[in-house]
C-alpha cells in the first residue's frame, strides 16, 4: 500500500501561528471589551453622580490596564467632583453647629482630594472650635464630655497642641475630683473606697496630688484593720536550753511568715474581737543520743590477670556461622532462578523458530498469489478485476505464533532481571562472609582477664541525734483558752559519718569521723520546730481570710457598690500573694484603674 505524502512542515508552521495569533487576538479583544465596558460604566455612574460606584468602575478598568492615563485622570476628576460634595455637606454640618457630623465629612473631603485646600482649613477652623467647646465644657466641670472633644480631635491631628494641653488640663482635673473624693470617703470611714480613689487619683496625673502619699496611709490602716495577728512570747524553756528556745522566738516566727500578707507578730495584748491567734510554745525536753556502731565494707582489689578464650572470638565465629547458611540460601534462590531462566531461553528458541517458519510459508502464499494475479490481469478484459488478485490471500496467518513469541520474550526479560538480581545479592553476601573470616582470623584466641578479690574492712559508724519535744496551743483570740488542746512534736535533727583505717596494701584511705557540732544540731532541731508552727499559724490564717475573699465574691454582681467595694478591697488586701482575678479584675473596671495592681502598691 502507498503512504500519503507527508504534509510541507512550512504549511504546518503557518497553521500554527495563524492559531496563536487568533488565541492572542481574541484575549487582547476580550481584554479591550472589559477594560472599554468599565471606562464606559464609570462614565456612565460619574454622571449619575453615583460616586462609589464609578469609583469601583474606573478600579476595575486600572486593574485591566494599570497605566491608562485617560482613565487616571478621570478617576483624579471624579474624586475632586465627590470631595466637592462632601465639603457643602460638611459645610451644611458646620453651619448648623453640629462639629461632630461635619468632622468626619471634611477628613474625607481631605482624603478624595489632597487638593481641597478650602476643606482643609474648615477642618482646622472645626477642631479649634472643638477644642474650644472641651475647654467651655473643662470650666463647668463637664469633665467626660471635655475628654470626649478633645479625644476626637486628637484621633483626626495627634499633634494639635490645644488638645493635647486641653487633655492635660483634664487629667489634672480629674485627679483633682478623685483625690477631693477619696478625702471624703476617708473622713467618712470607707477606706476602702477611699484607697481606690486615690489610686484612680494617682493614675490620671501623676504628681499633681498627694494622691500616692495618701493611699499609702490609707492602705496602712486598712492593713492594720484587717491584719491576722499572732499575739506571741518567748518560748518557755523547760529543758534549760536557751539555744533550742531562742530559736523559737516571735522574731523568728515573723520571719517565717509571708510578708506581702497583713500577719502580725505582736507580744502586747491583741484588741477585744480583732481576728488572729494566742500562740504558746514550751520547749519540754532536749535529748541528745550518741551512739557508734560496728560494721563492714569490702575493697575490690585487683590480683592478677589470667588468660581466657578470647569472647569476642565466639560472637564472631557465631556471626560467620549465620552468614555462611544466609549464603547457602542466596546461591540455593540463585540456582533456582537461572534454571528456570535457562528453561525459558530453550522455549523462547523454539517459538522462535516457529514464528520464523510461519512467516516464510506466509511469504510465499503471498508471492505465489501475487504472480497469479498479474497472469489473470493480462489475460481479463480492461475495466474487470481477476478474482485471483483477492488482497484477503495476503493477510496475515501467524498472528498466533507472534502472539506466544512475544509473551515468551517478555518472561525472559524478567527473568534475567531476577537472575542479576539474585547474582547480586550473592556476591554482597560473599563479600560479607569474606569480611566475617578476615574478623574471625585477626581475633586473637585468648585474652587477659583482670582477677579480682573482695578485702573486708571494719567501720564504725558514728551518729549524733538531737530531738526537740516543743509544745504548741494556737488558741482563737476570739475563743476561750481553757477549750484548747495543747500539741507537743518531735523534731529531730541528725548527723552521721562513718570512720576506718587504712589499709594500704588493698588502697583504703583513713577516714576520720566529721561530725557536725551539737550546738549546730541543736540549732537546726529549733529551727524545724519553728518552721512547722510557722506552717500551722498560715493556714488558721488561709482560714481567716477564705471568709473575706467568699463574702467578696458573692457581692460581685455590683462591683461598683460603696459596701461591695469595702468588702472586696479587704478580701484582696488578704490575698496580696495571689489576689483572685476574679475580684480584682471587676473592681478596676468599676472604678476604671488601668493598672489594678497599684492598689497593692505595686
Amino acid at each position: 500500500m502507498r503512504s500519503l505524502p507527508a504534509r510541507p512542515p512550512s504549511s504546518l508552521a503557518r497553521r500554527l501561528g495563524f492559531i496563536v495569533l487568533s488565541l492572542f487576538a481574541l484575549l487582547a479583544a476580550m481584554g479591550c471589551s472589559a477594560f472599554s465596558r468599565a471606562v464606559k460604566e464609570g462614565d456612565q455612574f460619574t454622571t449619575a453622580r453615583n460616586w462609589e460606584q464609578a469609583e469601583a468602575a474606573y478600579q476595575r478598568a486600572l486593574a485591566v490596564e494599570p497605566g491608562d492615563s485617560e482613565v487616571k485622570v478621570k478617576l483624579r476628576n471624579m474624586r475632586k467632583q465627590w470631595s466637592a460634595e462632601v465639603f457643602q455637606a460638611a459645610q451644611a454640618k458646620h453651619a448648623e453647629g453640629d462639629l461632630a457630623s461635619a468632622t468626619p465629612l471634611l477628613v474625607r473631603a481631605i482624603e478624595l482630594d489632597d487638593e481641597n485646600d478650602p476643606a482643609r482649613a474648615l477642618l482646622g477652623q472645626t477642631l479649634d472650635a472643638r477644642v474650644a467647646v472641651a475647654l467651655e465644657a473643662l470650666k463647668e466641670e463637664r469633665l467626660q464630655d471635655a475628654r470626649t472633644e478633645l479625644d476626637a480631635v486628637l484621633a483626626v491631628d495627634a499633634e494639635h497642641e490645644a488638645a493635647r494641653k486641653g487633655v492635660v488640663a483634664v487629667q489634672t482635673a480629674w485627679a483633682r475630683r478623685w483625690f477631693s473624693t477619696a478625702q471624703r470617703l476617708e473622713e467618712e470611714g470607707k477606706l476602702g473606697n477611699a484607697l481606690l480613689a486615690y489610686v484612680r487619683a494617682d493614675q490620671e496625673r501623676v504628681g499633681v496630688t498627694p494622691a500616692r502619699e495618701r493611699a499609702e496611709e490609707v492602705r496602712r490602716k486598712l492593713r492594720d484593720e484587717i491584719a491576722f495577728l499572732v499575739v506571741t512570747g518567748p518560748a518557755e524553756d523547760k529543758a534549760e536550753a536557751p539555744d533550742v528556745a531562742q530559736r523559737l522566738s516571735p522574731g523568728r516566727l515573723s520571719a517565717l511568715l509571708p510578708q506581702e500578707v497583713p500577719i502580725r507578730v505582736i507580744t502586747a495584748d491583741a484588741p477585744k474581737d480583732h481576728p488572729g491567734v494566742r500562740l504558746g510554745v514550751a520547749v519540754e525536753r532536749v535529748m541528745p543520743v550518741k551512739s557508734v556502731e560496728q560494721g563492714q565494707k569490702s575493697q575490690r582489689y585487683l590480683v592478677t590477670n589470667k588468660a581466657v578464650p578470647s569472647p569476642r572470638r565466639l560472637e564472631l565465629e557465631a556471626a560467620l556461622l549465620e552468614q555462611e547458611r544466609k549464603l547457602e540460601d542466596v546461591e540455593r534462590r540463585l540456582s533456582g532462578v537461572l534454571r528456570d531462566y535457562l528453561r525459558k531461553q530453550d522455549e523462547l528458541a523454539q517459538a522462535r523458530e516457529v514464528a520464523a517458519r510461519c512467516r516464510e510459508r506466509e511469504r510465499t502464499v503471498c508471492a505465489k498469489g501475487l504472480s497469479e494475479c498479474i497472469r489473470a490481469f493480462e489475460r481479463a478484459k480492461p475495466g474487470n478485476v481477476p478474482s485471483e488478485c483477492n488482497p484477503a490471500r495476503c493477510n496475515p496467518q501467524c498472528e498466533q505464533e507472534e502472539g506466544a513469541l512475544a509473551q515468551r520474550a517478555n518472561a525472559a526479560k524478567e527473568l534475567e532481571r531476577r537472575l542479576e538480581a539474585a547474582q547480586e545479592n550473592a556476591e554482597l553476601q560473599r563479600r560479607e562472609v569474606q569480611r566475617g573470616r578476615d574478623a574471625y582470623y585477626r581475633e586473637p584466641l585468648t585474652v587477659e582477664e583482670p582477677v579480682y578479690a573482695d578485702y573486708p574492712y571494719d567501720v564504725e559508724l558514728h551518729r549524733l541525734s538531737i530531738t526537740a519535744s516543743v509544745t504548741e496551743r494556737l488558741i482563737d483570740l476570739a475563743k476561750d483558752a481553757a477549750g484548747a488542746s495543747p500539741r507537743t512534736e518531735d523534731y529531730a535533727a541528725v548527723a552521721e559519718d562513718s570512720a576506718n583505717k587504712a589499709y594500704d596494701k588493698v588502697g583504703v584511705l583513713a577516714d576520720p569521723v566529721q561530725l557536725r557540732t551539737e550546738a549546730e544540731l541543736r540549732v537546726e532541731a529549733g529551727d524545724k520546730a519553728m518552721a512547722s508552727i510557722a506552717e500551722r499559724v498560715k493556714e488558721r490564717f488561709d482560714i481567716y481570710r477564705q471568709g473575706k475573699v467568699e463574702d467578696a465574691r458573692r457581692g460581685m454582681v455590683r462591683p461598683s457598690a460603696e459596701d461591695v467595694v469595702e468588702t472586696a478591697v479587704r478580701a484582696l488586701l488578704l490575698t496580696a500573694d495571689e489576689p483572685p482575678q476574679d475580684i480584682l479584675q471587676p473592681l478596676a473596671k468599676a472604678r476604671g484603674l488601668e493598672n489594678p495592681e497599684a492598689i497593692f502598691g505595686r
